[in-house]
């Protein structure tokens, strides 16, 4: 990923998922609907452990959009499927390029439908420099993974990450997590410890407090770390000059500011 961004052949989306975001793929895969299907899947199976050499338990997939011109579109096929062969990938082809980037879509959806089975999960991301990408990955998972004892979680929690905008400089990435919540009390208070554990990992990394979602309510306990004393106070200056009655974003950012008169 940090050869495309370096060599400036960023297609229109790429999206480098875990193994963990892999196997959930595989798992949320229609079965095949021919009589012949079973053999077509223990052909993809014995291509892909035989021939190709992957493990099924360490392997990651990305999902790669081209739009355009089409020499523009030449150019960066060329050049990522040079990468991917060099770095020992494989090209799966447009079928299952189709379901990983609808996958992409799908899975902000799937927290509501595992309410219903007692799982928990949200998603939160971050920009990085491209030096820290794969520290920041290693280390917020090691830390949400190894917080089922201290907060006494009935499962080890499920933690994913995935790479989804690439930079010059550095990458952004998002972070999936939950955890089975059935017996537990005040799940969402734990939910939201976990959480900020995880981000302080971000921050201590080198990560930003926020790549796209924004800062809100939700993140602005880290703001005092983000940024310095006067950046805070030309956004509160801002704040009051445009919206000197505090009618757009209550509470948000730095907490309420400017006058409170209806």
């Amino acid at each position: 990923m940090r050869e495309v961004a370096y060599k400036r052949a960023q297609p229109v989306s790429i999206r480098l998922m875990d193994n963990t975001q892999f196997q959930m793929g595989q798992c949320l895969t229609p079965g095949e609907s021919s009589k012949f299907g079973w053999l077509t899947d223990n052909l993809k199976h014995m291509y892909l452990t035989k021939w190709a050499g992957f493990d099924l338990e360490k392997m990651v997939a990305c999902t790669v959009l081209f739009e355009g011109d089409k020499d523009v579109i030449d150019r960066e096929q060329k050049t990522i499927y040079a990468l991917a062969d060099k770095h020992k990938g494989i090209n799966a082809g447009q079928t299952n390029g189709r379901k990983g980037y609808f996958l992409t879509f799908m899975i902000a959806y799937l927290r509501d439908y595992s309410f219903g089975y007692w799982l928990i999960g949200e998603s939160f991301e971050t920009s990085i420099p491209w030096a820290n990408v794969l520290d920041v990955c290693y280390r917020v998972t090691d830390r949400i993974e190894n917080s089922a004892e201290e907060f006494e979680l009935p499962y080890a929690p499920m933690c994913s990450y995935r790479v989804t905008q690439l930079y010059d400089t550095g990458a952004c990435v998002y972070f999936y997590f939950g955890f089975i919540f059935r017996g537990l009390a005040d799940p969402v208070r734990k939910f939201n410890q976990i959480e900020a554990l995880a981000r302080d990992v971000v921050l201590e990394c080198g990560g930003s407090i926020s790549h796209h979602h924004g800062v809100g309510k939700l993140r602005r306990q880290w703001l005092g770390q983000c940024n310095s004393p006067l950046g805070n106070q030309m956004v509160a200056s801002v704040k009051r000059a445009v919206d000197p009655t505090n009618v757009l974003g209550n509470g948000n950012l730095l907490g309420i500011v400017g006058s409170q008169k209806q």
